[in-house]
C-alpha cells in the first residue's frame, strides 16, 4: 500500500478475441459428465489456490438495512464513501455458485472490523473507512459490513462450498483521527516521523503518513486498554467478558501486555470462534518480522483448537495460511526482501506466500517466457513455499491493462501461470478502472458490475473464459503447483504435473492455437491410445502417433485424463 500513501497523500489504503461462451457441438456420448470424474474432489494446495479478492463494501449489497450506519451522512469524494456492499452480499453469491462457477476455492475480502466512526477530509475529498483498513475496535465488526453472526455464516457457507476464507487483517495502525475518533494513546501509537521507505528503520518505525497512527508493534512494554475503547465496551455490555478474555490469553501465553499482542489476541479470536482459514496481512514491511512469527504462532494454536472443536467442519490438513503484502516484493528477488540497508526473510516468519508485484510486468511477454521463469523460481529458491500473483488490486496504481483491452490474455496470464493467482473483483467482467472524477485508487474501486455481467454479450463471453480455465485450475492443482514442460513451440503446447504422495495430476494445455483443425503434441507426456477430454470445447480425444487432433473454434484447449 505504500505506493498508493506516496502518491495520493490520502488516508486510503490500500483485463479480444472472438469466441463464444458455450461451444455448439455436443459432448460425446461416451464420456462421463465432468461433474462425476475424478477432478472435481482434487486435494487443495495453497500453492495453486484460485483466489478472488474483493472490497467487501463495493462487492455485493445483501442487507440494504446497514448500508447507512453511525450517522455516516457526509458527502465525500468519488468513490469515498460507504457503498452498501456487505457480508451478507457475498454470502449470497457462494449460495449463487458465483464463485464456484469461477472455480475459486478461496476468498479474500478487505477488513470487516470495525472502523472509525468519522471521516477525514484531504486533497482527494471527504473519506470514510469503507474499504476496511481504518480501525477503531478490532474486536466488533462495523455494522456497515454486518454482524458476527453474517461472518459466521459466511464462513460456514464457504467451507460447505468448499471454499477457504481468508481474514484481511492489520497490526501496523489504527484509524485516524477524527472529531468521533480520539486518537490512541501514546504509549500505543506513534505519529511521527512519517516513513521516508529508504531503510529497515524508517520504514518500520515510522507513520505511513500524516495522521495514520502507527502501532508501536516493536515494544515488549505493558500498556494499559485505552479509556475510549474501555467506556465503549461498557457501553455496549461487554467491558467485563473482554477484560476476562485478555487475563485468560496472556496468562495462557506468557506474552507482555504490549499493544502488537492485544491486536493479536483480538485478531485470533477469528479463527478460534469461526474457523476462518487463513489471513491476508497487510502492511507487512513496516512490521517488524518477529511481530509476524508471533502471530503466526498464535493464529496456528487457534486453528488446530478450533478443528477439534468442529471436526465435521474441516476442510482438510492443511495448517493455518498467512500470505503477506510485502509492497513490491517480487518473485525474482527470491525469499528476501531488500529494505536498502537489510534484506529480510519474510517467509521465515509465518508466510507460506507473499504477493508478487511482478506478474503485471511480465504479463505481455511471451507465455513460455513467462511460465518457464515460475516454475523455474518456485521448485527452486521458492521450494516449500509460494506467491500469489495478480494483474489488478485495490491498491496499485499501475494495474496490467487498466483499459480492459486485453481481458483473455489477462485471463489465460493469470489462471495459467505457476503459483497461486488472485483475481480481483471484476476482473472476469472488466469492471471499469478508469472512473472519471476519481482521484488516486478510487478509480480501482467501483462497484461490481453485476449489470453489464447480465446484460452485455461481450462481457458474458469474457466471463465465460475466466470461468472455464478458472475452473480447469481449480480441479487440477498442477496448473498452480506442479512443474511446467514446454512440449511444443508452435503450436503452444505445455505440459503440468504435480505429484504429491499417492496423488498425481497431469494435464496440457495449448495456448494461441489455429482455430479450426489442429494437433497437439504430446509425446512423451501421454501415450498413445490415452483417452483425454478437452475441457475449453468439452471434446473427447484420444492420443494417435502422439498427437491428439481437435476440431473448435477455440485458440485454447485443457487437456486432461478420463477416467
Amino acid at each position: 500500500m505504500q505506493k498508493l500513501l506516496i502518491l495520493a497523500l490520502s488516508l486510503t489504503l490500500f483485463t479480444a478475441c472472438n469466441f463464444q461462451e458455450k461451444p455448439t457441438e455436443k459432448k460425446p456420448k461416451e464420456v462421463a459428465p465432468k461433474e462425476i470424474t475424478q477432478n472435481n474432489k482434487s486435494p487443495f494446495f495453497w500453492e495453486g489456490a484460485n483466489i478472488y479478492f474483493m472490497l467487501t463494501d463495493r462487492f455485493n449489497n445483501g442487507d440494504s438495512a446497514n448500508d447507512v450506519t453511525l450517522n455516516r451522512i457526509e458527502e465525500t469524494g468519488p468513490l469515498r464513501g460507504f457503498m452498501g456492499g456487505d457480508i451478507i452480499g457475498i454470502t449470497k453469491k457462494i449460495e449463487e455458485g458465483y464463485f464456484k462457477n469461477l472455480g475459486v476455492n478461496a476468498i479474500w475480502f478487505t477488513p470487516v472490523i470495525e472502523q472509525i466512526h468519522g471521516s477525514t477530509d484531504e486533497s482527494t475529498g471527504n473519506t470514510y473507512g469503507y474499504h476496511g483498513y481504518w480501525a477503531k475496535d478490532w474486536t466488533a465488526l462495523d455494522p456497515n459490513f454486518g454482524t458476527k453472526k453474517d461472518l459466521e455464516i459466511l464462513v460456514k457457507t464457504a467451507h460447505k462450498n468448499g471454499i477457504r476464507v481468508l481474514l484481511d487483517v492489520v497490526l501496523n495502525h489504527t484509524g485516524p483521527v477524527t472529531p468521533m475518533d480520539p486518537k490512541w494513546p501514546k504509549e500505543w501509537v506513534r505519529t511521527e516521523p512519517t516513513c521516508e521507505f529508504t531503510t529497515y528503520e524508517n520504514t518500520t518505525a515510522c507513520a505511513l503518513v500524516d495522521n495514520l497512527p502507527d502501532i508501536y508493534t516493536e515494544s515488549d512494554e505493558p500498556v494499559e486498554l485505552p479509556d475510549a475503547l474501555l467506556a465503549k465496551w461498557k457501553e455496549e455490555g461487554r467491558l467485563s467478558n473482554e477484560l476476562d478474555e485478555l487475563q485468560l490469553f496472556f496468562e495462557k501465553t506468557g506474552y507482555p501486555r504490549a499493544p502488537r499482542f492485544y491486536i493479536m489476541k483480538w485478531l485470533t479470536d477469528y479463527v478460534n470462534d469461526l474457523g476462518v482459514d487463513g489471513f491476508r496481512v497487510d502492511t507487512v514491511k513496516h512490521v517488524n518480522e518477529n511481530a509476524w512469527a508471533e502471530l503466526y504462532k498464535e493464529a496456528s494454536a487457534a486453528f488446530e483448537i478450533w478443528k477439534k472443536k468442529h471436526p465435521d467442519e474441516v476442510l482438510d490438513d492443511n495448517k493455518f495460511y498467512m500470505v503477506g503484502e510485502v509492497y513490491n516484493y517480487g518473485i525474482s528477488g527470491g525469499r528476501a526482501f531488500d529494505f536498502g540497508d537489510k534484506k529480510v526473510d519474510f517467509y521465515d516468519f509465518g508466510f507460506k506466500s507473499l504477493i508478487n508485484f511482478e506478474l503485471k510486468n511480465d504479463a505481455d511477454k511471451d507465455y513460455e517466457v513467462i511460465f518457464k521463469k515460475y516454475s523455474k523460481l518456485l521448485h527452486t529458491k521458492l521450494k516449500g513455499k509460494s506467491v500469489v500473483n495478480y494483474l489488478t488490486s485495490h491498491d496499485d496504481g499501475s494495474p496490467y491493462d487498466p483499459n480492459r483491452e486485453k481481458p483473455i490474455r489477462a485471463a489465460n496470464v493469470l489462471l495459467l501461470t505457476p503459483g497461486a493467482s488472485q483475481m480481483y473483483y471484476g476482473d472476469e467482467s472488466s469492471r471499469d478502472l478508469t472512473i472519471e472524477g476519481t482521484q488516486g485508487d478510487a478509480t480501482l474501486r467501483s462497484f461490481m458490475n453485476w449489470k453489464e455481467q447480465d446484460s452485455l454479450p461481450k462481457i458474458k463471453e469474457i466471463l465465460s473464459h475466466w470461468q472455464k480455465l478458472g475452473k480447469f485450475r481449480r480441479d487440477h492443482p498442477a496448473i498452480g503447483a506442479g512443474k511446467h514442460k514446454r512440449l511444443a513451440k508452435k503450436p503452444y503446447t505445455f505440459s503440468r504435473t504435480l505429484v504429491d504422495g499417492d496423488y498425481k495430476d497431469k494435464v496440457v494445455v495449448g495456448l494461441d492455437l489455429p482455430k479450426g483443425k489442429k494437433s497437439l503434441w504430446v509425446k512423451g507426456f501421454f501415450g498413445d491410445g490415452t483417452k483425454l477430454y478437452d475441457a475449453y470445447s468439452e471434446t473427447a480425444v484420444e492420443v494417435k502417433n502422439g498427437k491428439v487432433v481437435l476440431d473448435t473454434e477455440f485458440d485454447i484447449a485443457l487437456l486432461e485424463l478420463v477416467k
